[in-house]
């Protein structure tokens, strides 16, 4: 990479190198364990002139979700937070089945982003107001509209931006929930959510916050589908690139900790809000606007890495076993920058019927069903997503059942007794 993606300087500082992994959502079947895999670099830099962390875009976001195995229904945390979304959302944008106040349109719009199998878009559905996604992934936006929900298959651009509000209408409410990070051409995307959305409605942004990620050791979240890493100040300067302006931001418990972006047509913005003025205050405190900000953070992730291997070796060695629990993104990257293999890790399980029999990537760990953790009965189980802890915990409360213990690998390694 010698150029930012977003405002073309050729000033890119390092944060973290993880080396090279196989993109983290190609699962293999059993007939691909004896073929070569493609690994590219994953390393993580900074612009020091717009301050977007970024990697360099070595796969494209056709290779990855034209055929997707994410589907965000499979968590429950996920689907209630998508539900309270909606509910909040309604009442701050002023929705309904008649209309919103002072919209160009009729009657009320909202449009999803990378809509995934309508997860969101159903509570829209369910209030009787008019909705439509825009998913790439042809497996994943066919489970959307069988569950009701109108999806068209598309990637964003400004033309697609365009072609669907010349056909239902500018949108009251543009949603765009982790899928700001998934793109290359962050300004042709934004571009994009500009020509959706009404030129006095609203856009809405979640994605992960980069201070958090810095923080909390989260770098496993480091993988190829995610192209940048924003901080309020960086993402300000993304919207703007697209005509958009920030207005409001709200911190979320969600991926480690996500920001909610609340952005209008620049024309319609006004003035943003204290809350934006003291994120912003936090991240420049953070040192998160010098490169000295992250100069201590790929050591944090070296130790992440030997202090997990250090203990799967140890368990090992004692004969206990050790299986996993979740086959997320993160997981793969987890599992691939610390040399993961069976021998330390027997298996993986998943909710998500698409990945079993599968193996992960690069790492060649077998996922199964998730019934096999109380058929076995494992000492250990490593949870992969562990931002989902508190969900995960209470699912997982049966290992108690023969003294088993659950793991989490970030922000540090903790082993964790559960409770019946």
């Amino acid at each position: 990479m010698t150029r930012c993606r977003l405002c073309g300087s050729t000033a890119m500082g390092s944060v973290v190198d993880l080396g090279a992994t196989p993109p983290c959502e190609s699962f293999l079947a059993a007939d691909q364990l004896d073929r070569a895999e493609p690994a590219y670099p994953l390393h993580l830099r900074v612009c020091t002139a717009c301050w977007l962390a970024q990697i360099p875009p070595l796969i494209t976001p056709e290779e990855t979700f034209k055929e997707y195995a994410y589907f965000s229904s499979y968590s429950t945390s996920w689907v209630e937070h998508a539900r309270t979304y909606v509910a909040d959302a309604v009442r701050k944008v002023g929705l309904d089945s008649e209309g919103s106040e002072g919209s160009e349109g009729s009657d009320a719009f909202v449009v999803e982003v990378a809509s995934n199998d309508g997860y969101l878009l159903k509570h829209v559905v369910d209030r009787g107001i008019r909705c439509l996604g825009i998913e790439p992934s042809v497996n994943v936006g066919a489970a959307a509209r069988d569950a009701g929900v109108p999806t068209l298959t598309e990637f964003l651009s400004p033309e697609t931006g365009a072609a669907v509000r010349a056909e239902h209408g500018p949108a009251n409410l543009v949603v765009a929930n982790n899928v700001y990070a998934h793109i290359p051409d962050v300004v042709g995307f934004t571009q994009g959510l500009r020509a959706l959305v009404a030129d006095d409605g609203w856009v809405s942004i979640e994605v992960q916050h980069l201070l958090t990620l810095i923080e909390e050791n989260q770098y496993d979240t480091i993988y190829h589908e995610h192209f940048q890493y924003y901080t309020v100040a960086s993402a300000i300067r993304a919207l703007a690139s697209g005509g958009l302006a920030l207005v409001d931001v709200e911190l979320l418990p969600t991926h480690g900790g996500s920001i909610r972006l609340w952005a209008r047509p620049t024309e319609a913005a006004g003035e943003p809000s204290q809350q934006v003025a003291d994120v912003l205050a936090r991240e420049k405190a953070a040192g998160l606007q010098e490169l000295s900000g992250y100069a201590e953070f790929a050591a944090r992730v070296a130790k992440v890495r030997r202090d997990l291997l250090k203990f799967l070796i140890e368990a090992a060695e004692r004969g206990e076993t050790v299986v996993g629990y979740g086959a997320p993104g993160k997981g793969n990257t987890l599992l691939n920058h610390c040399g993961i293999r069976p021998d330390l890790l027997a298996y993986t399980v998943d909710r998500n019927p698409y990945k079993h029999g599968r193996f992960t990537p690069g790492t060649r760990i077998p996922i199964l069903p998730p019934e096999r953790i109380a058929a076995d009965k494992p000492d250990y189980v490593l949870v992969l997503p562990w931002n989902l802890r508190a969900e995960l915990t209470e699912q997982l409360s049966f290992v108690h059942e023969w003294g088993g213990r659950l793991v989490f690998p970030i922000p540090e390694l903790s082993i964790v007794e559960v409770n019946s």
